[in-house]
């Protein structure tokens, strides 16, 4: 390890120090090339996925933060790493037009490539799973076009169906962050081109609107007990949304990303893209 990593696993270490002593203050960590997702697996270790250049091949990677606050980097190679999501042992990436596989000893392989999906990925973005061990990927479309955008389902086989596009309803923009329902029977997502957030009833795909006003709105987490946080990217915001009501919890970040919570639910995890950090904002749920 170098002396930047060094120092930067001892700053790390700080915060985590900090943080578990006083759940009232906010904290972050820098460092971080382009970071787009964070999740918080169960053993305590934080992963984040850092896209570094977009567009540019090979220059992104996972990094793990470990339960004794050090960083080090679980997977390179990628391409735009986004979305993170866990089945079993096994960590999923979505890596802008295919979705990776990580194992626990860091190698990685494609799991569903490119040309398995039934339209020509332009975006793939964020990961959920349901019970069955289904992937459920939001495909954010065309960024310039504001169009374009599906959320699609694999299966443990590997085999990628439509769950829902703009042919099936016209408000399907640019979805981003998705979160499934308990039962697997719904999923919520928030759209990144108009900031609605929508439940989706996945056998018969209508779509409900629960909440709106959340600008490019991108990651999307709830609570043990129902509360939902909504990051806005374009605005650089996080809100809770109870009951289809939407408040402002925070502003000021550059690009609020894909957050998660930790596993207390103490914190909101929030990757800020264009600053290269991630923050633990705490919560008073």
């Amino acid at each position: 390890m170098n002396w930047k990593n060094i120092l930067l696993a001892t700053a790390l270490m700080h915060t985590f120090s900090y943080a578990q002593a006083d759940a009232t203050v906010s904290k972050k960590l820098d460092g971080f090339k382009t970071p787009e997702s964070a999740l918080a697996l169960k053993d305590g270790r934080i992963l984040i996925s850092e896209i570094n250049g977009f567009g540019v091949e090979g220059d992104g990677q996972i990094s793990e933060i470990g339960k004794d606050g050090k960083v080090k980097v679980l997977a390179s190679g990628l391409d735009d790493p986004k979305g993170l999501a866990v089945i079993g042992q096994d960590i999923y990436v979505a890596d802008r037009t295919r979705i990776i596989k990580i194992t626990p000893d860091g190698k990685w392989s494609v799991f569903t490539a490119a040309e398995d999906f039934p339209a020509k990925p332009l975006f793939l973005n964020d990961l959920a799973t349901d019970d069955q061990g289904n992937l459920f990927v939001s495909e954010t479309g065309d960024l310039d076009k504001g169009n374009g955008g599906a959320i699609y389902r694999i299966n443990p086989q590997g085999k990628v169906t439509f769950t829902i596009n703009a042919s099936d309803d016209k408000r399907v923009l640019g979805p981003n962050g998705i979160i499934t329902n308990k039962g697997g029977e719904s999923i919520l997502y928030v759209d990144f081109f108009s900031g609605v957030l929508y439940e989706l009833n996945i056998k018969t795909k209508a779509l409900t609107q629960v909440a709106d006003g959340f600008g490019g709105g991108d990651g999307l987490v709830r609570t043990k007990s129902g509360v939902i946080y909504v990051s806005d990217w374009k605005n650089g915001k996080v809100y809770e949304v109870h009951h289809g009501k939407a408040k402002l919890i925070k502003s000021g970040f550059k690009a609020s990303a894909d957050i998660d919570l930790s596993q207390d639910e103490k914190y909101l995890l929030v990757p800020d893209m264009k600053a290269g950090e991630l923050v633990w904002l705490p919560l008073h749920h």
